[in-house]
């Protein structure tokens, strides 16, 4: 059915980020509807910036690795941006670290969007505080009706420039197969991701792809693509209890 996808023509952003023209987007995930997070609140949300601007969210595993998208990192080399933590603000305070290294996941499908992670190595330990923690990875899998988090520095209006400050929304998972119905001839949703909705005016928007969804202060989804924004589509996320085993190998073996 997504045979559609292989002649769909993709421009690509100045970050890097890929727009079907069939107005599929990865969502470098603008948050609407969304409020300013508490300072401190969320110190797993880390910021990728090349040259100082941010283009993708991710989130801090432990002292020299990150969970981000696939879509964020495929391509780039590691001189290509900086990972920075302990901020809520885009132009203020933090530490910023190098990157030594990017795996980005070998099924990694940037037609489909599947399969959208990737693992990024700083060079130097983080240097952990109260605003700057490993999150923990899902001990269960997401079922439909699961209360979620969502933060990022997503632009708040479609289009527009993306807040200084981070931002914060709770969201509602749904099940795959209302998700698969509800895209059914624009995209394809396998059980590997995680959907979520709330209402129209509310959800993930462009800005920050590969950031962090959050159940229960455990890291269940990756932002990966939508359709933009907030316009009562659901937002679909790379499902991490299904990459859990390939995150834990690879930053072992790396």
């Amino acid at each position: 059915m997504f045979g559609l996808l292989a002649f769909v023509s993709l421009l690509i952003t100045a970050h890097g980020s890929v727009f079907h023209t069939n107005d599929i987007r990865l969502i470098t995930s603008r948050i609407v509807g969304g409020e300013v997070a508490a300072d401190g609140g969320y110190p797993y949300q880390v910021s990728l910036r090349s040259f100082g601007s941010h283009f993708c969210g991710g989130s801090i595993l432990n002292s020299r690795w990150i969970l981000t998208a696939a879509h964020c990192t495929v391509g780039k080399p590691p001189y290509y941006f900086d990972v920075v933590v302990g901020t809520n603000s885009l132009v203020s305070g933090g530490s910023k670290y190098s990157v030594e290294k990017i795996v980005v996941h070998e099924k990694y499908n940037g037609g489909l969007i599947q399969n959208d992670v990737s693992v990024v190595k700083v060079a130097q330990d983080i240097v952990f505080s109260s605003k700057v923690q490993p999150i923990k990875l899902p001990r269960n899998d997401t079922v439909a009706g699961a209360d979620l988090t969502l933060t990022g520095w997503g632009t708040t209006t479609y289009p527009g420039s993306l807040p200084n400050q981070l931002q914060v929304i709770n969201l509602t998972a749904i099940s795959v197969e209302i998700c698969q119905t509800r895209f059914h001839g624009i995209n394809e949703v396998v059980n590997s991701q995680i959907c979520s909705l709330t209402k129209a005016g509310k959800g993930a928007c462009h800005g920050d792809s590969g950031g962090p969804l959050v159940e229960n202060g455990r890291l269940v989804g990756v932002v990966s693509w939508g359709m933009p924004c907030a316009r009562g589509y659901p937002d679909v996320y790379s499902r991490v209890y299904s990459f859990k085993e390939w995150i834990l190998e690879t930053i072992l073996e790396n």
